[in-house]
């Protein structure tokens, strides 16, 4: 059984026409219906409240970044209830994490959460995500991003109007293509969506012979299933939630590097309002930021069965194959190095031999 919210993005005729499948399709019209307007879902704004709006461009509901989101309107709209209210709009109503920098600094919208590597356009720094195996695990990703070192490196958005509130977690990527990929070589001549005009994926992918073509996350499932692009990399609940591994052969848990979240809001937004409730939101983000990503890793396992439990492939790599795939990518760490930062890299290295995943 799939996401009720995508089924009214497609047309009737291309759900199969067996009686269950129909059934379930008519009887998840109304959920859908409502799906399209989210923010009234989550909260019934009173008269002479401010309104701020949080844009995503995920589900809502099983995501990480979407529960993270809702938990953090539900404690703004309790705890500041009369002064300020947190409407959420997901899959991308209001905009795309390409379009959302501008409505941030336009005041059209008030919270929005981009991809950290979406970043890379205000600091170089936010390349050290895109590096193929440099983290062992969202573990060791996790214990970086709560370092001193990956807290400054939000100063570089700050000259551009942003600020950082927290960094929100998912998970690692995984790849996926019409063949099945066991090693680097197997999707030699696709093309591969891509979330960013990224130097690092991108010089990753031309190692694999890959075409890099960027689209915007709520166009990807219809880009596989035209055959538009034949591949991309996303994390267990990106895949889930969207439905992309209906639309591939299979999904090799290859665990290249990470994705996470920057939670960003505008200077302007913070200094209009007043000192407690500004401090206020800033408590409740703490908070919410580290409650929820506490969360991520066990909503991509979930996330992962349920591919598995619809039937869909996900090939493990032998110890042998992921050898080969971190020994072609490891060159692009150096590749890349001066202009991330070889103390960053250097960092996350050091990070990856002092956790224990165990523990």
């Amino acid at each position: 059984q799939h996401g009720s919210d995508k089924l009214m993005s497609r047309s009737p005729s291309s759900i199969p026409p067996n009686e269950d499948r129909t059934m379930k399709f008519l009887q998840t019209l109304t959920l859908a219906a409502l799906a399209a307007f989210p923010a009234q879902l989550i909260a019934q704004c009173d008269q002479g409240e401010r309104v701020a709006r949080f844009s995503l461009i995920t589900a809502l509901q099983g995501h990480p970044k979407g529960e993270a989101a809702l938990a953090f309107a539900e404690q703004v709209n309790t705890q500041l209830d009369g002064t300020l209210c947190v409407e959420v709009y997901g899959r991308s109503e209001l905009y795309n994490d390409d379009d959302v920098f501008e409505a941030l600094l336009n005041d059209d919208v008030q919270f929005a959460a981009p991809g950290v590597t979406k970043f890379g356009a205000y600091s170089d720094q936010f390349e050290l995500f895109n590096l193929p195996f440099l983290f062992d695990g969202p573990l060791q990703v996790m214990a970086f991003l709560e370092t001193e070192m990956a807290q400054s490196m939000t100063d570089g958005i700050s000259d551009d109007g942003f600020v950082g509130l927290g960094y929100w977690a998912n998970g690692m990527r995984q790849y996926s293509a019409t063949v099945p990929m066991r090693l680097p070589s197997d999707a030699s001549g696709l093309s591969f969506r891509v979330s960013s005009s990224s130097p690092v994926t991108a010089e990753v992918l031309r190692r694999m012979n890959i075409t890099p073509v960027k689209l915007s996350f709520s166009k990807v499932y219809d880009a596989l299933a035209s055959g538009e692009v034949q591949g991309q990399e996303n994390t267990w609940a990106n895949i889930q939630k969207e439905e992309f591994y209906l639309e591939q052969a299979a999904v090799t848990e290859t665990n290249h590097n990470y994705i996470g979240y920057l939670v960003v809001t505008s200077q302007a937004f913070l200094d209009s309002l007043d000192p407690d409730t500004r401090q206020t939101v800033i408590d409740i983000m703490k908070l919410t930021t580290h409650e929820r990503n506490r969360f991520a890793y066990e909503i991509n396992q979930a996330r992962r069965q349920d591919i598995l439990d619809d039937d869909g492939v996900i090939i493990t790599l032998t110890s042998e194959e992921l050898a080969i795939w971190r020994a072609e990518m490891k060159p692009v760490w150096d590749q890349f190095r001066s202009s991330i930062g070889g103390d960053l890299i250097d960092a996350a290295v050091e990070i990856n031999a002092t956790v224990d995943p165990f523990n």
